[in-house]
C-alpha cells in the first residue's frame, strides 16, 4: 500500500464516489484511480466501496474505518511536511487563512501586516468563503487557520478558540429618523425594510432568532455578503442596514451614514479562531494568532491542540 492509494481514497470519497470528478482533481486518470483502489482494498482483504458494476455506490462498514485511519495518515503526513518545512526554513513560507469576507476586509488587515514586518520571508494566501467553506478548507488542508463567526465550533473535526466578542449595529442615511434616536427597539426595527447580512455570515442567523422569539415579522428586502454593498444600498434608501460594528469603523464621524448601536438588541457574537485537530503548527502561525488575539498564546493554543484544557469553550 502507498500514499497515492490512500489519497485516491480519500478524494473519491469527497468527490461522493464520482471517479471522473475524482481523476480531475487529482490530475490523473480514471482507470489509474480504479486500479490502485482495487489493488488497495486487495491488500487489505477488504472492500472499501460497495460498486454496481464499476461505480461506487457507498463506503462498506469495514471502508468507513480504513478512511478514518487514512484520514490519520494523511494528516500525519501534512504534519511531516509541515515539520520539514519549519526547520529547513524557520521564517519561511506560506500562511494560509481561511475566512469570511467580513473578517478578510475588517479585522485581518492589521494582523497580517504586523506578521509580515515580523517575518517578512513569509508570504500569506487568503482564502474566502462562508463559514462552512472555511471549515471545509481547514479539513482538507487547503488553509492552516480559520476565522468565522458562525459553525466553526460544530465541526468534531476542528479546534476552536474565542477571539473577540463584537455586536450589530444599525446603519441610516443622515436624513432617516432613526438618526435621532440613540436607542432603538425591535419593534421600530421591524416596521422598517431591512438590508443585511445572508442568514450564513455574520451573526444573521441571531438576528432573525431574536425578531422570531419576539414573534415580530421583518421585511429583510436585500441580502449581501459583504457589509459594503449593504451600506451602499442603504445610501440609496432601499431600507435599514444592519451590519457588524467594525465594518464601520472607517466611516468618518459627521459623514452620510449614521450607526446605532444593536448590541442591547441581538446581544454578543464571538469570532472563533479554527485549526484542524491534530495538525502541526508552524511557529509564524502561533504569531498570527497572537495578532488577531492577544490571549491566544502559543501555550495555550499547544495545550488546547493537546486536549489538556477547556480552551475552546474558554471565555474572552
Amino acid at each position: 500500500m502507498n500514499l497515492h492509494q490512500f489519497r485516491f481514497v480519500q478524494e473519491a470519497v469527497r468527490q461522493k464516489l464520482n471517479l471522473t470528478e475524482t481523476a480531475k482533481a487529482l490530475h490523473t486518470s480514471q482507470p489509474g484511480i480504479s486500479k490502485a483502489i482495487l489493488e488497495l482494498e486487495g491488500e487489505l482483504g477488504v472492500d472499501i466501496f460497495a460498486r454496481h458494476g464499476k461505480r461506487l455506490r457507498r463506503v462498506t462498514e469495514p471502508g468507513e474505518e480504513v478512511l478514518k485511519a487514512i484520514e490519520i495518515i494523511m494528516r500525519e503526513v501534512n504534519n511531516l511536511k509541515r515539520i520539514g518545512h519549519e526547520f529547513s526554513q524557520q521564517d519561511a513560507g506560506t500562511l494560509s487563512i481561511a475566512t469570511t469576507h467580513n473578517q478578510a476586509r475588517y479585522v485581518l488587515p492589521g494582523p497580517i501586516a504586523q506578521l509580515r514586518k515580523r517575518y517578512p520571508k513569509v508570504n500569506v494566501s487568503l482564502h474566502q468563503g462562508t463559514p462552512e467553506q472555511v471549515a471545509k478548507m481547514l479539513l482538507e488542508d487547503v488553509a492552516e487557520v480559520g476565522l468565522a463567526t458562525e459553525s466553526l465550533s460544530n465541526f468534531e473535526d476542528l479546534i476552536t478558540l474565542p477571539c473577540y466578542e463584537w455586536h450589530h449595529v444599525v446603519v441610516v442615511p443622515t436624513a432617516h429618523p432613526f438618526a435621532q434616536i440613540e436607542r432603538l427597539t425591535l419593534a421600530e426595527l421591524a416596521q422598517e425594510p431591512l438590508i443585511s447580512y445572508h442568514p450564513s455570515f455574520a451573526g444573521r442567523s441571531r438576528i432573525d432568532q431574536t425578531f422570531a422569539a419576539h414573534k415580530l415579522k421583518t421585511n429583510v428586502v436585500l441580502e449581501a455578503i459583504d457589509a459594503d454593498v449593504i451600506k451602499t444600498y442603504v445610501r440609496l434608501g432601499l431600507g435599514v442596514g444592519i451590519v457588524s460594528e467594525m465594518a464601520m469603523k472607517d466611516d468618518p464621524p459627521g459623514g452620510d451614514l449614521i450607526a446605532r448601536p444593536a448590541g442591547h438588541l441581538f446581544g454578543p457574537n464571538v469570532a472563533r479562531l479554527a485549526f484542524k485537530r491534530g495538525a502541526y503548527l508552524r511557529s509564524f502561525v502561533y504569531a498570527f494568532a497572537q495578532l488577531v488575539a492577544p490571549r491566544l498564546s502559543r501555550q495555550l493554543i499547544e495545550q488546547t491542540l493537546a486536549g489538556q484544557n477547556g480552551g475552546e469553550d474558554e471565555s474572552l
